[in-house]
């Protein structure tokens, strides 16, 4: 294998591992008729901590676990493959600050589940490093997640469906510009 094909792989080990155990836990859910949904974040509640870990990894139905996988292994290894030297600490800012900030804020009493706060958070960081970086590479990679993504992550941070947990976009996104701009006078990022 070359060490070109030893970058792409690579690139994916951290989102397909996140997508396995978001497969894995639905499956748990669908076999047994379990529901983990008690897993996700409950705002300022003693018992809500534990969604801080595991909101991504729970999803309510398979429309629900099947958009959140692609987004999540696209955006997931373009972040790894382009950005190896930063992209632990983007996905880990985008997972755990992004869920810290549900549990904090949230107006709204009720479980919040899945990785589109993670999403957000990647697509934006995606989006604002290219633009504040101002190399090509980072500038291309800026254009094509607003092309693709743009119109979602301006919709989707506003409560339109009382389903949907408009917060977790909402600080996915906050934390993916907030990172974005801390991360940009990085010097190697590749």
């Amino acid at each position: 294998m070359s060490s070109h094909e030893n970058q792409i792989f690579g690139s994916t080990v951290v989102p397909f591992r996140l997508v396995f155990l978001m497969w894995l836990a639905f499956s748990v859910e669908f076999f047994t008729g379990t529901d983990l949904g008690y897993l996700g974040i409950y705002p300022r509640t003693l018992h809500g901590l534990i969604g801080i870990f595991f909101a991504p990894i729970i999803h309510g139905s398979l429309g629900h676990l099947i958009s959140n996988t692609f987004p999540l292994l696209f955006l997931g290894t373009l972040l790894y493959f382009f950005y190896d030297r930063i992209g632990g600490i983007v996905f880990f800012r985008c997972y755990f600050v992004t869920n810290i900030l549900v549990w904090l804020l949230s107006p709204r009493l009720s479980y919040h589940i899945g990785a589109s706060g993670l999403i957000y958070g990647i697509a934006a960081f995606l989006i604002l490093f290219g633009i504040l970086r101002q190399d090509f590479l980072s500038l291309i990679i800026s254009v094509i997640i607003l092309f693709v993504y743009g119109s979602a992550i301006l919709y989707g941070v506003f409560p339109t469906d009382p389903r949907i947990s408009w917060e977790a976009h909402l600080f996915g996104a906050l934390t993916g510009v907030v990172t974005a701009f801390n991360l940009a006078d990085k010097k190697k990022v590749r």
